[in-house]
């Protein structure tokens, strides 16, 4: 079954682009593994916040995607940008 994320990050103030850099590195591996759509961005009137819509061939593919050396080198390298803010809204499947 294909695996859909789209969620926010929040950033601290004035790293949103180098987050987003990191984020949208190439990286082959990720369509090796399973991954359709990874498109990262952010928007001029909320500067501190990253938006992240991913989908993959199956939640299984995300989850292997998180044991690449490059994904784990991303994590890493953006974390400390990161504000832990993350938001996910609902989902229609869920309670």
């Amino acid at each position: 079954m294909t695996y859909a994320s789209i969620g926010t990050m929040g950033v601290k103030p004035g790293m949103r682009d180098a987050v987003i850099d990191i984020l949208i590195r190439k990286n082959a591996s990720l369509g090796d593994i399973g991954c359709l759509v990874y498109e990262v961005g952010g928007r001029d009137d909320d500067p501190d916040t990253v938006y992240v819509a991913e989908i993959w061939e199956s939640a299984e593919a995300h989850d292997k995607s998180l044991n690449l050396d490059e994904v784990k080198a991303a994590i890493s390298e953006a974390m400390p940008m990161l504000t832990g803010d993350f938001m996910v809204a609902g989902s229609p499947i869920r309670d």
